[in-house]
């Protein structure tokens, strides 16, 4: 019997971990999660993976493998091997696939969270057969990834796909990265939030002010215009840079149908140093799997 394969999605509020079979790797066998508290600061957070290693264990009856991947906001540094830009603060400058391995007694493989999602949707999922995919995380931040040819393009700084923290024109807003203007400050889910709240009064999550839009809710909206607007300018940059096949838009924000709208796509031609758009944008087809599958995929790959 083929071994089994564990990945852990090491996110800012949980920490999931599944156990697949290589044979069919867009299916859990187990799948499990523990709350993340990084409050509680970094030596919290490492015994919580070990936590959920150990119930994925007793859960599927397969002891740990050598190998197990990780997918992790931020990315890991190549020359320092220390993590870097990630959100959940108590991760940074920490060598974490060091103390992973301390831990766990494995071998850790990380990746940016944003990789694993992109290379289980390219495998297995929406982006299934194209030669080039681009998958962003569009929800309470915007995180991106790379494949080409069924491989995650990391970068020399380890940095690549993260189209997040490109400045869009005229946006001032300040960033947590220490920059201004990033796209995550303007198009994330909390940003939008943000913009209805300041043109309405009210304090509405996405999909209510979805619903209102539909009413007519004339902040509402706004809302939706400028994500449209501002969608289409940040992935034209990344259109004329990468020219991918597909766009695979995952996260809550990529719930929104106008994303894949007729409009929209004419809003991102206006951009893009082309006189027709043949990329696809396709919503995920993983769900909220693909994170983890993803990060499984990793320990397989590092045995090719």
């Amino acid at each position: 019997m083929a071994s089994r394969l564990f990945g852990i999605d090491l996110g800012g509020t949980k920490i999931e971990g599944a156990v697949i079979d290589p044979a069919s790797p867009d299916r859990a066998l187990t799948r499990l999660r523990v709350p993340t508290e990084g409050s509680r600061g970094y030596a919290h957070v490492l015994g919580q993976v070990s936590k959920l290693v150990g119930m994925l264990e007793i859960d599927s009856g397969v002891r740990r493998p050598r190998r197990i991947g990780f997918g992790t906001p931020g990315v890991t540094d190549p020359s320092t091997g220390v993590l870097k830009n990630s959100n959940t603060l108590c991760l940074n400058g920490r060598r974490l696939r060091e103390d992973l391995a301390r831990v766990l007694g494995c071998e850790p493989h990380i990746a940016n969270d944003a990789n694993c999602f992109a290379l289980a949707e390219s495998l297995f999922g929406a982006g299934r057969g194209r030669g080039v995919v681009f998958g962003l995380i569009l929800g309470t931040g915007c995180g991106g990834g790379v494949v080409v040819g069924g491989r995650v393009l990391g970068g020399l700084h380890g940095i690549a796909g993260e189209w997040g923290h490109n400045p869009l024109r005229a946006e001032r807003t300040p960033c947590y990265c220490g920059r201004r203007g990033c796209i995550e400050t303007v198009i994330a889910g909390p940003a939008l939030e943000r913009y209805y709240r300041e043109h309405s009064g009210a304090n509405r999550r996405m999909p209510e002010i979805v619903a209102r839009a539909a009413e007519g809710d004339r902040a509402a909206r706004s809302t939706l215009a400028r994500l449209r607007s501002k969608f289409a300018e940040a992935i034209a940059a990344v259109i004329n840079i990468l020219d991918p096949d597909a766009v695979v838009i995952g996260g809550g924000v990529g719930n929104i149908d106008l994303l894949y709208a007729e409009e929209t796509r004419r809003a991102v031609l206006k951009h893009t140093f082309n006189h027709e758009l043949r990329t696809e944008f396709l919503r995920p087809t993983l769900g909220d799997s693909a994170g983890v599958f993803g990060a499984a995929l990793l320990s397989a790959a590092s045995r090719s």
